[in-house]
């Protein structure tokens, strides 16, 4: 095993010269002070799958149309211990709640530091809500139970591999068995900082029949310079269990956000998660949706809008593992600008999970000559008692809808605004959260602020 810090050689544009890049960490950076024997064996793994797998490139299929060659890796440093007190401070916008009712606990997670708050109520019926580090001095025994469902391995790539061994912030959410909690948690990575390397674990785990709506949100203002986020997602959801799941990225223009998460949802259990992204230089992210118990559903909505130069890169997998499973998908985007996005999306059917119903589709809307959406749906099904349909689209408003809105007084511009409202309307229907509407609402305002028509 080599001690040096790896050189990875990056894939780059035609005609340019091979650009080598260093990443600047090493294995002495793994947080072991207070994790037990299993985290830091498996964290000591992932460092060895970090060092050993190589920067993904244009020749690699989940990565063929997203190209890396912009990220700088080797002046990135992980914040040191309360690098949050002299970066930019955290809105206070951003602490409003977004779902029905107060807060019934959050966790502030931010570069060097966190703010944890649970109601005593749920201290008392044995609910965990807080960061890592405290994680692992209190609570290790949780903690070693990931550890060896591993939901997210470190061999399914670089930025996994990274994130699962040098983690500096992150936080865990355990609810016992039977616990219903009515008023939603909140948790926030707040990235601030140029040549940063954010690097999170999120663990969530609901025993049978727990409850719960959990808001994460990932955000930082745009600054003048470039910035890093690998992370991971793992959540599992038990026997009868339900979780709602709203997950926001608002990235400054200047992040390249890496992140792998994978659900995995028991006999019977529910999953609604929500996806919304606003943000970010470049974004590639992989999200599992795993239902592996006999009568398991989940449902994906996911919303995006780029702009400028944006890259928004999300590829999707369904697995049906049991049967008489249900999984709905459908995701929406707008692009204007020079940006892009891409989707790709499989449905898995395995010989066994029979009376699967399976579902997924994908729409773009394109509001610039110069901006372009990739949409690539995919089914394997193995199992011969299924229902399983997938649709993709990529256009333009609609001319007919245009000129009818023109006949009723409203100019060209405002029309078409008004048209995007519109087509994101059937995604705002699937959240049950005002304040998480809004939200989306006040992105699709702030976008088409700028925009002139086509």
């Amino acid at each position: 095993m080599t001690s040096e810090k790896p050189q990875i050689i990056t894939r780059t544009r035609r005609g340019e010269t091979p650009v080598v890049q260093k990443f600047p960490f090493t294995r002495d950076q793994i947080p072991t002070q207070d994790a037990s024997e299993k985290v830091v064996e498996f964290r000591q793994h992932a460092w060895e799958q970090f060092e050993l797998l190589p920067m993904p490139a244009l020749t690699d299929e989940a990565w063929r149309r997203t190209d890396l060659h912009g990220l700088i890796t080797d002046g990135l440093r992980i914040p040191a211990r309360g690098a949050y007190l002299d970066l930019a401070p955290l809105p206070d916008q951003l602490l409003k709640p977004m779902a029905d009712g107060e807060h019934a606990g959050e966790v502030i997670l931010m570069p060097g530091g966190s703010k944890t708050s649970l109601a005593e109520e749920l201290v008392q019926k044995g609910v965990v809500f807080t960061d890592i580090r405290t994680a692992e001095q209190r609570y290790p025994a949780i903690l070693d139970r990931f550890m060896a469902k591993a939901m997210v391995k470190p061999e399914a790539g670089k930025f996994a591999a990274l994130s699962l061994a040098l983690a500096n912030t992150g936080m865990l959410l355990y609810i016992p068995r039977g616990v219903v909690i009515e008023q939603p948690l909140h948790s926030l990575l707040w990235a601030p900082g140029v040549g940063l390397a954010h690097i999170s674990n999120v663990l969530v785990w609901l025993e049978d029949g727990a409850s719960a709506t959990l808001v994460h949100e990932s955000s930082s203002p745009t600054e003048n310079g470039q910035s890093m986020h690998a992370g991971t997602v793992e959540i599992y959801v038990g026997q009868d269990a339900s979780l709602h799941f709203v997950e926001l990225q608002s990235f400054g223009e200047h992040m390249y956000n890496f992140t792998h998460e994978r659900v995995q949802v028991a006999d019977n259990g529910n999953l609604d998660w929500v996806f919304g992204a606003i943000g970010g230089r470049l974004t590639k992210n992989f999200s599992d949706l795993d239902l592996v118990g006999r009568g398991a559903s989940g449902r994906m909505s996911g919303f995006y809008f780029t702009e400028h130069h944006q890259h928004l890169d999300y590829d999707s997998q369904q697995n049906h593992l049991a049967p008489n499973t249900t999984s709905d998908l459908l995701f929406k985007g707008a692009l204007i600008d020079q940006s892009r996005a891409v989707w790709q999306g499989m449905i898995y059917v395995a010989p066994e999970a029979q009376k699967t119903d399976g579902y997924q589709a994908n729409r773009n809307l394109i509001l610039s000559h110069e901006a372009r959406a990739d949409s690539i749906p995919g089914l394997e099904i193995l199992a011969d008692d299924v229902r399983c349909t997938h649709g993709a689209t990529v256009g333009k408003i609609d001319n007919e809808q245009v000129f009818y809105l023109r006949s009723r007084g409203i100019e060209k511009v405002e029309a078409e605004r008004l048209i995007v409202e519109g087509f994101f309307e059937p995604i705002m229907q699937r959240i049950p959260f005002e304040g998480v509407r809004q939200r989306f609402q006040e992105a699709i305002h702030t976008k088409m602020a700028s925009y002139l028509g086509l």
